[in-house]
């Protein structure tokens, strides 16, 4: 049976979409797959949704039964095996759930992240002593040592922004509570609002807050992101968190219904320029 993996990394999601391509573009099902490696055709289904690691030995002869060429099986192995090695958050499994392990893992692959977040400032532009303010809480039993190591995972998480290259794009839309909401105290909140104010100089970032006075808007149930890559075998995701699990969705159906929520709080949120006039206001009254 293939080797498990806590959590598949994009290039497994990729490569096992791919499989399935090959399989059904060769007219094959499932159970005949599985019979060309003498397997349960549980074994193909589970690779071809990135379930569990690509073995290389299966890989090889599934693409050997769907006739695909010796150099083009020789260029997915190749692909494959670098799928197979953990990413950097793997170091940080100890405080890491499964479910969002998969998400660290799509938010790096990602060209563009859309989000929406109507109770935190986005992570990804969380200043050290938000992260810190907001982990106490949300983990109150925690020692020392693994808040440190929580923060740790969300400051390193950051550093995808800054990339010399093929940094991602942010736009995210935050509601007025989230910077009218004290996390840390006046110091934290001072230091955070000023860390926005940097963050929307740059290039790939944008935001936009939804002003109290704009009334009630589509999307005011919970947060969520959308994923959108430049590999064309990967569709847009969506990522909606609950408390203890999360849920992602590449439907169509499910997908567009978050874009055009989105959009619609974009269009009632106050412009980039004038949520960077919002910030600046806010930073007098602290």
């Amino acid at each position: 049976m293939s080797e498990p993996r806590s959590a598949p990394t994009v290039g497994q999601i990729v490569l096992g979409k791919r499989l399935q391509d090959l399989r059904e573009k060769a007219g094959l099902s499932p159970e005949q797959a599985a019979r060309a490696l003498r397997v349960n055709q549980t074994t193909v289904r589970r690779m071809e949704k990135a379930e569990v690691g690509l073995k290389l030995l299966y890989v090889e002869k599934l693409l050997q039964t769907y006739g695909v060429d010796r150099e083009e099986t020789d260029a997915f192995l190749g692909l494959a095996e670098e799928a197979n090695k953990p990413g950097w958050w793997h170091n940080f499994r100890d405080v890491v759930p499964d479910w969002f392990s998969v998400y660290v893992s799509l938010e790096g692959a990602a060209k563009r992240i859309r989000a929406y977040e109507p109770h935190w400032v986005p992570g990804l532009l969380q200043t050290e002593g938000y992260v810190r303010a907001l982990m106490a809480v949300g983990f109150p039993d925690a020692c020392r040592e693994e808040l440190d190591r929580r923060v740790a995972l969300r400051m390193e998480r950051q550093a995808l922004l800054t990339r010399p290259e093929d940094a991602p794009q942010l736009w995210a839309v935050m509601d007025e509570a989230v910077l009218r909401r004290n996390v840390g105290g006046p110091d934290v909140m001072r230091g955070q609002i000023e860390s926005l104010l940097e963050a929307v100089e740059r290039p790939n970032v944008t935001l936009q807050v939804v002003p109290f006075d704009s009334g009630p808007y589509l999307g005011c149930s919970g947060h969520f992101q959308i994923f959108r890559f430049q590999i064309p075998e990967l569709p847009d995701i969506v990522y909606a968190e609950g408390l203890t699990s999360a849920v992602y969705m590449d439907q169509r159906e499910e997908v567009s219904a978050h874009l055009q929520a989105l959009d619609r709080m974009c269009e009632q949120a106050a412009t980039p320029e004038g949520t960077a006039a919002f910030l600046r206001d806010l930073l007098k009254e602290i």
